[in-house]
């Protein structure tokens, strides 16, 4: 059997009984690392042992070295039999190498026991005065990277054992906490006589001079008024709630159409005009339509917010085998978005063109409709020939337009300008123009001249409807001069 036992936090009275008689009745005992306080009590016990140290040094990750560490154990078992392996702190709290000797006790069907201990989040609980009850995370900072912060609740951060490692962990805090952020540096949690915990702002903790393996940080919730995606969740709870606004507790689906196509468009108009703050506001804008969507769909039983983001990474994950699979034959964009294309197929079970065709969502704009439309047409070879041949085309819808005018028919009418305006996408695409873009374009650009004009004719105390037509067409090529 292999025994898995803790030595604590680093004071020898936190040592457990079950401990110190284990350790004390075994001749096979295996440490994770001579450098531990607790050490020095098992040599005064004369407690023989052996220790992984050397194995860090010649190995290039944590990784390696756990992995590596389990390995040998499950060797040295099959040699000698019944062993101990000793780590700092509780075996199951923030000990990778741990849950690495127990999958290999599994492989190898070796029967393994673990011994509780004192942890060392029990000895920062103790000399900090916090309860977890209210809410705590544990974070080890060699992972700090692919941990999401969460500021509603205190944070531990383990393992903060030297300035490069607190620099990382400060650079990752600074995401979300000012850098005047007070924080706990806590040195030796529980060692008596070792024990030191003082308040620093966030930005000073990778200056502290006494850095070592037994150093760990804690920030308390945040209390301030920076908020997080969870505090959006609830505010929009709270709103639709019993006791919420009326107006939102009134909106469904459809009610929120028009404003998500609006909010959408207001991000594009941010960010044709570089204003990131405004571009800032209006993501944000967008976030809550989504939020307000996911709310409403909690509500009725459909789906929540963790169905919505599920859904997309895996759809990432997915779409993007060339990153997150085997695949490796994609080199370039135009590679991605042919695959991407054949995905889609296959995940919406299309077999024909036209199904992929009627797929193209009636809710997008119809020019971008259009543009996606004429693309899968291109696929199969129905295309025109080149800009030349969609000019000509053009210029036949027009005339089409121009005879049908004078039938008076408006379905015939409404027809005819159908096909000129579809004419109309086609030179936009063979000119590789984005449509809506440029239509937008003209639109500012009509009411920037139309402004013009309006100025100079207020400028000389008429009104609008006071003024021909030629005046204003006038106007309006001095406008254009001015461009």
């Amino acid at each position: 059997m292999i025994k898995i036992v803790g030595l604590g936090p680093g004071a020898k009275e936190a040592l457990t009984i079950g401990t110190v008689w284990e350790l004390e009745s075994s001749e096979n005992i295996f440490l994770r690392t001579e450098k531990h306080p607790t050490v020095e009590y098992l040599n005064e016990k004369n407690i023989q042992f052996n220790t992984y140290d050397n194995v860090y040094e010649t190995m290039e990750s944590f990784d390696e070295v756990y992995s590596n560490i389990a390995k040998d154990l499950v060797e040295k078992h099959s040699q000698l039999g019944n062993l101990i392996y000793a780590v700092p702190g509780h075996p199951l709290v923030a000990e990778k190498s741990v849950f690495n000797l127990i999958d290999e006790c599994k492989k190898n069907s070796i029967e393994y026991k673990v011994i509780p201990a004192v942890s060392f989040i029990d000895a920062m609980m103790e000399s900090l005065m916090i309860d977890p009850i209210e809410g705590l995370k544990v974070i080890d900072a060699f992972d700090i990277n692919n941990q999401i912060l969460d500021k509603r609740i205190g944070t531990i951060i383990t393992q903060v054992y030297n300035p490069l490692i607190a620099s990382e962990v400060k650079l990752k805090l600074l995401e979300q906490y000012d850098d005047e952020t007070e924080i706990f540096y806590v040195r030796a949690a529980g060692i008596k006589g070792e024990e030191s915990i003082r308040n620093i702002p966030l930005y000073e903790l990778d200056m502290q001079e006494d850095i070592d393996y037994l150093t760990s940080i804690y920030i308390p919730k945040d209390l301030n008024n920076k908020k997080d995606f969870n505090d959006l969740l609830e505010i929009v709870e709270v709103l639709r709630g019993e006791n919420g606004c009326p107006w939102d507790r009134e909106q469904t689906h459809k009610s929120l159409e028009k404003a998500l196509v609006e909010e959408s468009y207001e991000v594009i108009d941010a960010i044709d005009r570089e204003d990131d703050n405004g571009l800032v506001e209006e993501l944000g804008d967008v976030l809550l339509q989504v939020v307000f969507h996911a709310s409403i769909g909690k509500e009725d039983g459909y789906f929540d917010i963790n169905e919505i983001i599920t859904g997309i990474c895996n759809k990432m994950i997915s779409r993007h085998p060339h990153v997150f699979g085997t695949l490796n034959n994609i080199n370039t964009s135009n590679d991605v978005l042919t695959k991407w294309d054949e995905l889609k197929k296959e995940e919406k079970g299309y077999e024909t063109l036209s199904e992929e065709m009627k797929g193209v969502t009636k809710g997008l704009p119809s020019l971008l409709r259009a543009h996606k439309v004429q693309n899968k047409a291109k696929k199969v070879g129905f295309d025109l020939a080149d800009i030349d041949s969609a000019i000509n085309k053009l210029k036949e819808e027009i005339q089409e337009v121009i005879d049908v005018y004078n039938t008076k028919n408006m379905d015939k009418i409404k027809d005819e300008v159908g096909d000129l305006l579809f004419s109309c996408v086609n030179i936009a695409r063979f000119l590789n123009v984005d449509e809506e873009l440029a239509l937008n374009a003209t639109i500012d650009k009509f009411i920037k001249r139309f402004s013009y004009i309006e100025g100079k004719i207020k400028d000389k105390g008429q009104d609008l409807q006071d003024v021909n037509l030629d005046k204003m067409d006038k106007l309006w090529e001095e406008a254009k001069k001015l461009e």
